[in-house]
């Protein structure tokens, strides 16, 4: 058991041991009986990617599949994760073990939350280019215009993401509302015109959606609701 005190070191020590372990055991599996399965091909951001199909399952109709001879007794992600590992073009491993360090080591939530979402993926076997690409591990946030009971309010007022993450305001309730940017009140060099909605919605599942490329803060308020104090911030790490 690994002695440093911090519970998350010791949780990602455990998981390569484990990896390593799983690895090892489905390497030393090689003499046993292989059965035939398959590889569905698909389409990642413009990359083809292949993903392990349950040994038996046929192909979609209208995709296209690859063979694959999968180990008896090894669960079909260790094995596609074990081919990954042993390609020298992906070096799956190495790029698995960088991210897995990040996650213990950074001090930055954005840099542990991506390199966390980027080793599930390698261990899920995707390909280095696709964990890589800059919107594998974004996410986005949902604010009410309006909150349940009615009051005008943004719900959350204030929220905070990471660049590359998106925000979507949804009409909820005592609409219209739309979102304005404070021009005074943004990083430098942003186009408050551009972020922000160039109308009102009304209608009750109505939404705004905007992505956030500058680290900095936002303050924004809806227009029609301004002089009751509608106002919301938002921070971008």
């Amino acid at each position: 058991m690994p002695t440093d005190r911090n519970p998350c070191a010791r949780r990602i020590i455990m998981f390569k041991t484990i990896l390593l372990l799983a690895l090892a055991a489905s390497t030393a599996a090689e003499s046993l009986i292989h059965e035939e399965a398959l590889d569905l091909e698909v389409e990642v951001d413009g990359h083809r990617e292949l993903f392990a199909l349950l040994p038996g399952t046929s192909c979609p109709t209208g995709h296209k599949c690859r063979t694959r001879h999968h180990t008896a007794g090894v669960s079909p992600m260790m094995s596609s994760l074990r081919d990954n590992l042993r390609s020298p073009q992906k070096e799956s491993w190495h790029a698995l073990n960088n991210e897995l360090t990040t996650t213990v080591e950074s001090n930055d939530y954005c840099s542990r939350r991506a390199a966390m979402a980027r080793a599930a993926g390698l261990a899920a076997g995707l390909a280095i280019a696709t964990v890589n690409a800059p919107a594998y591990a974004a996410e986005a946030t949902t604010v009410k215009m309006g909150s349940d009971d009615g009051q005008l309010v943004f719900a959350p007022k204030d929220v905070k993401i990471c660049k590359g993450d998106s925000v979507t305001w949804v009409i909820n309730k005592a609409g219209p509302h739309n979102v304005v940017f404070d021009v005074d009140a943004i990083p430098s060099g942003v186009n408050q015109e551009a972020i922000s909605m160039d109308d009102v919605i009304g209608d009750e599942g109505d939404s705004f959606t905007m992505k956030f490329d500058v680290a900095g803060s936002y303050a924004y308020y809806c227009e029609p609701h301004r002089s009751a104090n509608m106002n919301g911030k938002l921070t971008v790490a």
